[in-house]
Parts: structure tokens; C-alpha cells; sequence
């Protein structure tokens, strides 16, 4: 692996860390401001909304410029995110402007791994970035847990700075704040990987008929198809999957939010070991013999419901979490590897991250419809499996099908 590869993992890792305990302090925001509860699923919306508004040109912006300089600039608006939470803005406007970032990070990072490796190391890489992006969102939200707890020191900015409403919250802010600018220096050394493309135009028009153009490419391959529809699926659940625990440790284990916070680290424990073993036993041609683990993923969360103790919910969370990483990495490295081959490496991350947020909006838009409709968690469980199970079950067999009229699958 080459030097640039593991300062790009550093990147990640700092920046992944700082944005899961964000979300962690701005729902601690919105319960310290009061807010209506459906408004926590909004934060997880606005973070998201980006990534899919900024679908069309996010490739483009990738490819145009050295992707170590589109790192560089996404981590600075992630901190000019968190000084304007401290400065009293909402929380939802502070994950709009932080959504921003990673919506044009995301393309530019996986974009670079793609050109910097041959397909061969792909899942092996994808297994390094996944295990890193997970160790960061263990850290990440048990650092949110801790920032937002007793433990922290209570200061107050100065004058004006202060804010029309003064937050309890401020220490954490400014760890938070020491993270994107600890990410923003890492950055600064990621090395250009020389790969260029051909210039587009980047009038509106153009460019989303492009865009579009592409998704349609993506989605019309056999291959392709495939690995975009689990990934969708898998990272609108899981983004859904996140508020559910924090709701069900608050509701059924009577756990504090910075508890909660805690509970949620052990799901992404079950995720580096399941991504372990798929980036050292899963080969790239092997990946579509894994569909039956995702309707098993579905299956297992309804189990929430009959657990009433911290250690069954350990149990079954690191249960979920090794299937998950075992699934979704080795889909990962599939879809960038038939999307590099299909477009280039910007563009196709770009549609992926298109479809796959906005996946997870429809999903955290109907979890926050149902919060607002005050829907009870089990019925919020039941559905969020049965989108799991059902849909994977409709993947699979689609999947089946076409393999049988077209024998030939490329990778």
C-alpha cells in the first residue's frame, strides 16, 4: 500500500471520529433547547441532505481538481460548522453546513483510493478504510457520550460570542473543533495521485444530464445494479438503525443519552471484526454469494424487542454489526470497482453516495414522520426489519433471475 493510502486512512479516521461525536452533541443541543423529538431524526437529515443535492456536480468537483485539495477544503467547512454551533447557531444549520463537507469529502477520498490501487487490492483496502471508519465511529460516539457528560467542564464564551443561548456544551464544541483542524492539517499532506480525466463543461444543465446519465449506466449493469441496491438498502437502514438504539437503550435498558452513546460502540465493534474477516477471506468474485447475509441482518433486529438487559443487548448488537461489516465491505469494493470500470472514479463514487443517502433520507424522513405521529418502538422495529429482510429477499431473487438469463457476470 502506498504512503498516501495510509495518510488518507489517518483523514478519514480524524474526521469520521469528529463527525459521529457531532451528531451526539447537536441531539444533546436539541434536548438542551427543548426541541420536539421528531427533530432529532431532522439532524441526521440535514447532515445527509448534501450528499444528495450535490450528487450531480460531487463527482465532477472531484475529478476537476487534486482530491487531496477537495479534502482539504471539505474539513474546513467542517470546522467553520462547529464555531457557529458555538457561537449559538441551530443545530440542525450547523449539520447542514457539516453535511456540506462530507458530501464533497466522500467522492474525493474513495475516489483517490480507487486511483491510487489496482482492483485487486480493492477489498483488502476496503476492509482497512471500513475498519478505520468504524474504530473512528466506536471512538467518535463514545467521545460524543463523554463531551456531553457530567464530566466536562462547563464554560461560557465571552460577550457577544456567547449567543442568544448560551450552551453547557461549549468544552465539547471545542474538542470538536480540535479534530476537523487536526483533520484539516493531516490533509494538507495527502499527495496528488496524478491521475487526470477529460474536462466537462460544468454548466447546470449539462452536468446533471450527465449525472443522470451515469446513474442510469450504473443501474442498468448487471453488477452494477446489484452491489448499488444492497449498499442503499444496508446504509438506510443502518442510519436509521442508529436512532432506533438510542431511542430503544432510552425506552427499554433506561439509559442516558451519553449511556446510549456508549451502547451504540459495540454495534461498530461487530462491524471491524465482520470487515476483518471479509477483507482477508472475501474475493471480489465471491461478493454476490453473500446476498443471504443481508435478509439474516433483518431478520435479527426485531430480537431488540425481547431484550431487557445491557448484556443481551451487547449480544445481539455485536451479532448484527459482524454481519454487517462482513456484508457491506466486500459490496463496497464491488460497486467502486465495476463503477471505476464504467465511469471514472469520481463519478461513480458520486453516484453511489447519491443513491445511497438518498436512501437514507426517504428512511430517516418516514423514521421522523413516525415520531412525530408519537409511533410506538416496536412498530418503529418491525418496519425498519421488514424493509431489511423483504427488500434484501426482492434483491436476491431479481438478482437470481437475471444471472439466469445472462450467464455472464463481469467483475
Amino acid at each position: 500500500m502506498p504512503h498516501t493510502f495510509f495518510l488518507i486512512l489517518a483523514v478519514q479516521f480524524v474526521s469520521t471520529l469528529a463527525d459521529n461525536a457531532l451528531l451526539i452533541i447537536a441531539i444533546a443541543r436539541v434536548m438542551e433547547l427543548n426541541g420536539p423529538v421528531w427533530v432529532i431524526p431532522v439532524i441526521k437529515i440535514s447532515f445527509t441532505a448534501f450528499y444528495v443535492l450535490l450528487g450531480p456536480v460531487a463527482g465532477t468537483l472531484a475529478d476537476a481538481f487534486p482530491k487531496g485539495r477537495v479534502m482539504l477544503a471539505a474539513n474546513i467547512l467542517k470546522v467553520c460548522a462547529v464555531v457557529s454551533m458555538m457561537v449559538g447557531a441551530d443545530p440542525w444549520l450547523v449539520m447542514v453546513v457539516a453535511g456540506l463537507g462530507a458530501a464533497i469529502y466522500a467522492p474525493a477520498k474513495y475516489g483517490l483510493i480507487t486511483e491510487l490501487l489496482p482492483p485487486g487490492d480493492l477489498v483488502r483496502a476496503n476492509g482497512f478504510v471500513e475498519t478505520v471508519t468504524v474504530c473512528a465511529v466506536i471512538l467518535g460516539t463514545a467521545m460524543g457520550g463523554l463531551l456531553i457528560s457530567p464530566v466536562m467542564p462547563v464554560w461560557v464564551l465571552p460577550g457577544p460570542l456567547s449567543g442568544a443561548q448560551p450552551t453547557a456544551l461549549l468544552a465539547g464544541m471545542v474538542a470538536l473543533v480540535s479534530m476537523h483542524l487536526l483533520a484539516t492539517l493531516l490533509s494538507i499532506g495527502v499527495a496528488d495521485s496524478g491521475a487526470r480525466y477529460a474536462k466537462h463543461s460544468i454548466h447546470p444543465a449539462e452536468l446533471f444530464q450527465r449525472f443522470f446519465r451515469d446513474n442510469a449506466r450504473l443501474w442498468m449493469d448487471q453488477v452494477g445494479a446489484l452491489s448499488m441496491a444492497v449498499t442503499t438498502l444496508l446504509w438506510a437502514v443502518a442510519a436509521t438503525l442508529q436512532l432506533i438504539v438510542l431511542r430503544w437503550a432510552n425506552e427499554a435498558l433506561k439509559l442516558g443519552l451519553d449511556q446510549a452513546a456508549y451502547l451504540q460502540v459495540v454495534t461498530a465493534i461487530g462491524v471491524i471484526f465482520g470487515a476483518v474477516l471479509a477483507s482477508r477471506y472475501v474475493r471480489l468474485e465471491q461478493v454476490t454469494k453473500l446476498l443471504p447475509v443481508g435478509v439474516l441482518i433483518g431478520i435479527l433486529i426485531p430480537f431488540m424487542l425481547a431484550v431487557k438487559g445491557v448484556f443481551g443487548a451487547v449480544t445481539l448488537l455485536i451479532a448484527v454489526g459482524v454481519l454487517a461489516g462482513f456484508f457491506v465491505v466486500p459490496m463496497n469494493a464491488l460497486l467502486q470497482y465495476r463503477g471505476c470500470q464504467l465511469l471514472t472514479a469520481g463519478r461513480s463514487i458520486a453516484v453511489q453516495g447519491f443513491n445511497e443517502n438518498a436512501g437514507m433520507l426517504l428512511m430517516l424522513a418516514t423514521y421522523a414522520l413516525g415520531s412525530a405521529l408519537h409511533a410506538s418502538l416496536a412498530a418503529m422495529v418491525w418496519v425498519l426489519a421488514g424493509m431489511m429482510s423483504i427488500g434484501m429477499t426482492v434483491i436476491y431473487i431479481v438478482f437470481k433471475m437475471s444471472k439466469k438469463n445472462n450467464q455472464s457476470v463481469a467483475y
